[in-house]
């Protein structure tokens, strides 16, 4: 059956209004990237199963799905009503219909959080330093302390050099220790501009002594200015004593007032998240390793500046109520100080009680079909008597770096595509890094090969720690590698013309923001 449709001017409308709403680009994240409205999130067809409950709690959120006429929407709009979602559409026209009804339409990924920073630097007027000027601050041998505001992983990838890392959040917990003399020029990067714009404005918004500057344009910057990156450094910051910590959380509480950031006791939580009506996000935005100690019963992990960074992906209904939780008050402030500017309904949990659970998140998921399991020990017989074709459902980044052998990657979202251009075989097994995923195609591939389809138990992981070897190399791609948008600020061997076109959007960011009129950013 089709479903209803929702028009661009319907969805306009609840934006503009401050209505909850879900608009979901349910295509790869490469075509995601090239093309999507502000506030579209993307959640792929191939995994809505892994990634829609956590980021669609309210099964009656007005959700519209589209697509770029790649018959995409109407299956993952059959998906979502079957899995008791009641207010689910399809965008009108699609993705053409929503420019030629006169949309906005942006590239890239994260867009609301990289077109608020810019909005930032240009309301504040941001201080920064060129590539040059930091570099020459480093070789005299200045008063200066370099602060990576990525994730620690990306930092290891590569870095400006005697940079620390320091994740967005932790810039104002932090500071003090790193930078104990006022009179120390403190220097704030990431890859490319926002959390290197953020992460020196949360500084000058929470008062710090120190001079302080962003490095423009981040190791993009740096890179095309000629200047050498390190590689694989592993400085962290520390701990924060304990005069330290409460001056910081002064500051931060007094920047999140004045953002209008509002307070939530324990019981108005629990009210909230009985409200039927309205989505309410909680999010513990410490570090992992904080998290996974103890945390508050229901809580995801979200360190505060990925958060900030990534608000599409985690909160994916725009309009939706969002509490942080931390144990210092510096991180959820901070990070609630800038999502209040973003035009969300935001709160800090004071005297969050007990942090009685711990270990990793994990998502509530749709149940997968009833499937055989094998070991790997068994996929290897069957490999070795011939008749048996393995199908890899990981990232297309993964299965390069390492696969069962002769295991062919296709994508969830094209199978049937995948599936014809492969030789037929008497059985199929089907993995991806736990077999996760993996389980949730098992109907799909019995349904279009009509053969039996088991699955490894385990997956790769499993496969791998049974000792039986991995191949790598991109051999065997049934699939095109549309899955991940291969991010210009990422990495160390993007084309140079890629970077500075990658500088030149972001620049005209504030521009888009005007012509599409929806955001409701409020800088203060």
């Amino acid at each position: 059956m089709s479903h209803a449709t929702r028009s661009y001017s319907d969805i306009r409308s609840a934006l503009l209004a401050r209505r909850e709403l879900a608009l979901l680009d349910v295509r790869e994240e490469d075509a995601y990237a090239q093309n999507h409205p502000l506030f579209a999130a993307n959640v792929p067809l191939s995994k809505l199963e892994l990634e829609v409950f956590a980021r669609i709690p309210r099964r009656d959120t007005p959700v519209t799905v589209y697509d770029n006429g790649e018959g995409l929407a109407e299956e993952a709009a059959r998906r979502l009503s079957g899995w008791g979602y009641t207010d689910v559409a399809v965008l009108e026209g699609g993705l053409a219909g929503w420019r030629e009804a006169g949309g906005e339409l942006f590239i890239d990924v994260n867009v609301p959080s990289k077109a608020f920073g810019e909005l930032v630097e240009a309301e504040r007027h941001t201080p920064s330093l060129s590539a040059e000027q930091v570099k020459a601050l480093l070789d005299r041998q200045a008063d200066v302390v370099v602060l990576d505001a990525r994730r620690f992983d990306e930092y290891q990838t590569m870095s400006i050099p005697q940079g620390v890392s320091v994740p967005g959040a932790e810039l104002v917990l932090r500071i003090a220790e790193l930078a104990p003399d006022p009179a120390t020029q403190v220097i704030v990067n990431c890859a490319g501009r926002t959390r290197s714009i953020i992460g020196t404005q949360s500084l000058v918004n929470a008062g710090i002594p120190n001079p302080v500057s962003a490095l423009r344009n981040g190791t993009i910057g740096w890179t095309l200015a000629g200047q050498t990156l390190d590689h694989g450094q592993a400085r962290r910051f520390g701990q924060a004593s304990e005069a330290n910590r409460a001056a910081a959380t002064a500051r931060a509480r007094a920047v999140a007032d004045r953002a209008g950031v509002t307070r939530a006791s324990a019981e108005q939580l629990a009210l909230w998240q009985a409200d039927a009506s309205r989505t309410t996000y909680l999010f513990d935005v410490r570090t992992p390793e904080e998290y996974e100690a103890g945390h508050l019963p229901g809580a995801r992990s979200v360190p505060g500046g990925q958060l900030v960074q990534e608000t599409d992906h985690m909160a994916s209904v725009r309009g939706a109520r969002i509490v942080l939780v931390d144990d210092d008050g510096v991180r959820a402030n901070m990070s609630a100080s800038w999502l209040a500017q973003m035009g969300w309904e935001v709160a800090v949990l004071d005297e969050a009680g007990a942090f009685s659970e711990i270990g990793a998140w994990s998502a509530q998921r749709p149940a997968a079909p009833v499937s055989e399991r094998i070991a790997p020990e068994t996929l290897r017989q069957w490999l070795a008597e011939g008749g048996t074709r393995v199908l890899d459902f990981t990232a297309s980044a993964n299965h390069i770096k390492g696969h069962v052998p002769g295991a062919a990657w296709v994508l969830r979202s094209q199978l049937a595509d995948a599936l014809r251009t492969l030789p037929a075989a008497e059985r199929y097994v089907l993995t991806c890094g736990t077999s996760l995923l993996a389980g949730y195609a098992v109907d799909e591939v019995q349904a279009l090969t009509g053969k039996p389809v088991f699955l490894l138990d385990g997956g790769n992981s499993a496969w791998a720690a049974a000792g039986l070897g991995l191949e790598t190399g991109d051999a065997n791609l049934a699939s095109p590698r549309i899955d991940r948008y291969r991010r210009p600020y990422e990495g160390t061997d993007a084309p140079r013309e890629a970077m500075q076109a990658y500088l030149d959007w972001e620049f005209g960011l504030v521009a888009q923001l005007g012509r599409d009129g929806t955001h409701g950013f409020r800088v203060i």
